[in-house]
């Protein structure tokens, strides 16, 4: 719905109206708070347009039922666009009466928040007071987003923007520079600045070769720039540039991409475009340079940019503060060479990209023909890069905007994170018909790495997991490959292996202690006995006679987690198949962990070992087990007990914060809430399988609120407020670090998310299912009780 100055008046009837014809007459009672962005939107083409579009989908993406995003479009009465998206209003900003009437109906409409402005200098060229007065008449937080922070102003810049500060709440800028030039040179105070890079996409960073044989640029090197086209980018230094460069390396092609910016051809046309094809020609460069004069699908244009060889960014604006051009490109893996501008000065430092002077073909051409001939250090440019700018993505922005949004609104916005879809994307691609691969470098498998046992019991229990919720018949072909896996791996003296390499050899690492191993592969195997009735026969006699024999070696075992393990496995697989001389294990183990438990417990340190270390939740988890195996009641309190004492250890009031790898918590040591990193996936993911049993027995509302909160640490609900999962791969990252995300996305981190994602999907369905049967007995009720009163 469009407001303007016709029917401002009446729009909160029609909205009304609209909510109660799609609420069969009825009108909602929870009503979200609204967030307006005043900004350029698509079609208007424009970066701030795709900017914005691309920042609102990640904010409905990543958050549900906390905030309800609404649009102002900004126009001018001389350039209109019709909108797919549905607008709360279009503001012309050379329409004075219009800055009038918006202003008042946003202090009218109480559901409003927060204003977002988008704000770009050139959007009210000639218009600047109108906009300050605009701000001054609004009585809701206001938040301004500078594009642009020109250093060192005039009287009339500086003297505007202190009006912006005078009546905005708070700014938000992409680079530290730009903060700083707000603060040295516009007085603006540092606590109203908040710096929030430019957004950029998660991409599956594809192989090359085969993009560039999709789109017939086999053979090439590709040199590649984006942008809307207009003489500022200084396209023809590239071209002055490429003229030594092709005599080098005579396969290169640089490819422009873009269609030439609105506005610059509304005023000349494409004249600039012209004189590039011209200087082309007289350059004989025709073979060597490609125009794609097009404004590019956001899919096409990451896929260019991933087969890009070098990328060029040649802006001969000093004063540009950002450039999304410039980030998309190093978030999908280009060697970047660019001009120094304040956002790349910033990124490129140690090592993720190359500065150029501004309009210098002879040394632009030195550096391209430098990196052309070295492909490990264009690899390890563009590693470095993608490193850099994880922290921008579009998903990681959406999470800043909220955090700010939440802030500013005194707690009036309550984040709710949306629980992605489920994704085996990399979870198969990290598979061979061998096995599953231990590590990956990002989101590449990395066969060197080898295979480990660990993992691939890991993913059984996944695929189980999953196979059991959706039936999905093309489970049964990774249910037999890991099954296979345990097999090889499992020896004539009842014991197994963990370490196997590329070539399918076990290596000299099975000369360590390999009881969590044997005690991983024994929970495997009882997961899968556990679903006996839905598996093919075949495979579940095969598990239970490995079962059998592996757990005649295990009681030897002394590991506390091992054990936990095998307690965890003997659990399953009795679901399915009883065992006497089973549930015998299950009780010694348990007996020795109560007896751990026992020699070290104190009324401040309610835990089995001296230390908190890894994979703590199992332990409880294991004992809870066995209570539901044998009924002993000194199980459940002591599952209980231990539970919520680590959980006293790990939870802070908005998150959970596992026991870091890099120091554990001993006994005398007091929790030190300045700690961070260390933090690995799979004892969160430990941690939510845990709450699911724990709120079986004990029926406490409270675990599955933890349960929740502990399963958003991997959507950014963390001391780094990031992702740790990867929505556009389904990989989840391998660690949270104290300042920054190991971005490789190994087995270990990605099988525990998913996990903990199939464990969370689980508990919904019934949640769901819980809240359908409710609802269907009050219907009943109903309709009992009008047919007695009849």
């Amino acid at each position: 719905m469009i407001i303007n100055s016709h029917h401002l008046g009446s729009i909160n009837k029609q909205i009304n109206k609209s909510l109660e014809e799609k609420l069969g007459g009825k009108t909602s009672k929870i009503k979200l708070p609204e967030i307006l962005f005043i900004t350029s939107f698509p079609p208007r083409e424009c970066g701030i347009a795709t900017y914005s579009q691309d920042l609102i989908a990640a904010l409905n993406h990543k958050f549900t039922k906390s905030f309800a995003l609404k649009i102002v479009a900004l126009e001018s009465k001389f350039e209109k666009h019709i909108y797919k998206d549905k607008l709360y209003s279009i503001l012309e900003t050379d329409n004075h009466q219009m800055y009038v009437e918006l202003a008042e109906h946003i202090n009218d409409n109480k559901s409003i928040e927060i204003l977002l402005i988008q704000h770009e200098f050139g959007f009210f060229r000639g218009n600047e007071r109108d906009f300050v007065a605009f701000l001054k008449l609004i009585r809701k937080p206001k938040v301004v987003v500078f594009h642009t922070v020109l250093p060192h102003p005039n009287e009339e810049l500086k003297n505007h923007v202190e009006a912006i500060n005078a009546v905005a709440d708070s700014f938000i800028v992409m680079t530290n520079t730009s903060a700083k030039i707000l603060e040295a040179d516009y007085a603006v105070s540092p606590d109203q600045i908040t710096v929030i890079p430019h957004g950029t996409h998660l991409v599956k960073h594809s192989d090359k070769e085969v993009l560039k044989e999709k789109y017939g640029l086999t053979g090439r090197k590709i040199i590649s720039t984006f942008g809307l086209l207009s003489s500022g980018k200084s396209i023809e230094t590239s071209i002055d540039a490429l003229q030594n460069i092709v005599k080098e390396q005579p396969d290169v092609l640089f490819l422009v991409i873009g269609k030439t910016h609105p506005t610059v051809f509304k005023n000349e046309g494409e004249k600039y475009r012209n004189s590039l094809e011209a200087q082309i020609i007289a350059l004989g460069l025709e073979k060597h340079v490609k125009f794609i004069n097009k404004y590019v699908p956001l899919d096409e244009l990451l896929e260019y940019l991933q087969l890009t060889d070098i990328y060029l960014f040649t802006s001969k604006d000093r004063n540009q503060a950002v450039s999304g051009t410039f980030a998309y490109a190093i978030s999908c893996g280009c060697p970047i060479i660019s001009t120094p501008i304040p956002h790349a000065i910033e990124v490129l430092q140690d090592g993720a990209g190359i500065i150029n002077d501004f309009e210098n073909p002879k040394q632009l051409a030195e550096q391209v023909i430098l990196l052309l001939k070295d492909e490990p250090l264009r690899t390890k440019i563009a590693r470095k890069g993608i490193h850099k700018l994880a922290p921008t993505a579009w998903e990681n922005s959406a999470i800043s905007h909220a955090t700010l949004f939440d802030k500013i609104s005194g707690g009036k916005i309550a984040l709710q994170y949306k629980i992605p879809e489920i994704n085996l994307h990399h979870f198969k691609n990290m598979t061979t018909d061998f096995g599953m691969i231990q590590f990956s470098i990002i989101n590449q498998p990395d066969l060197e790495s080898g295979y480990t046992l660990d993992d691939n019991a890991r993913a059984l229990v996944a695929m189980c997991q999953h196979f059991e919720l959706t039936k999905d018949e093309t489970d049964l072909e990774y249910i037999i490959l890991y099954f296979n896996f345990i097999k090889y791996c499992f020896q004539s003296d009842g014991r197994f292996l963990n370490y196997v390499d590329k070539n399918q050899s076990f290596t000299e690492q099975n000369s360590e202690n390999l009881d969590d191993a044997n005690g991983r592969a024994i929970w495997a195997l009882g997961y899968l006995i556990a679903l006996g009735d839905i598996l093919p026969k075949k495979i579940i006699e095969n598990a239970v006679f490995i079962m059998e024999e592996a757990l005649n070696n295990a009681r030897n075992i002394l590991s506390s987690r091992a054990m936990a393990f095998i307690i965890k496995g003997i659990y399953y697989s009795n679901l399915n198949h009883t065992s006497i001389p089973n549930k015998l294990i299950l009780q010694d183990m348990s007996n020795k962990l109560v007896q751990r438990y026992k020699q070290e417990a104190t009324e401040d340190w309610q835990w089995f070992e001296g230390s908190l270390t890894y994979g703590n939740s199992i332990l409880p988890e294991a004992i809870l087990c066995a209570y539901l195996i044998t009924s002993e009641e000194i199980y459940k309190d002591i599952a209980k007990e231990s539970f919520d004492f680590l959980l006293s250890k790990t939870y802070t009031n908005n998150g959970i914060k596992v026991i870091s790898n890099q120091g554990w918590l001993n006994r005398d040591e007091e929790l030190n809430p300045d700690k961070v990193g260390g933090e690995q996936p799979i004892d969160v993911a430990y941690t939510v399988l845990a709450f699911r049993k724990f709120h079986k027995v004990f029926k406490e509302e409270g675990y599955l609120q933890k349960m929740e909160t502990a399963f958003s640490w991997f959507l950014g609900n963390n001391h780094l407020h990031q992702i740790m999962y990867n929505p556009c791969t389904g990989g989840c990252y391998d660690g949270l670090e104290d300042t920054y995300i190991n971005l490789n996305q190994g087995a270990e981190s990605t099988v525990s998310y998913l996990m903990a994602r199939l464990t969370m999907e689980k508990y919904l369905r019934t949640k769901d299912k819980t809240r359908v049967d409710k609802k269907d007995a009050s219907r009943k009720n109903r309709l009992k009780a009008k047919s007695l009163k009849l």
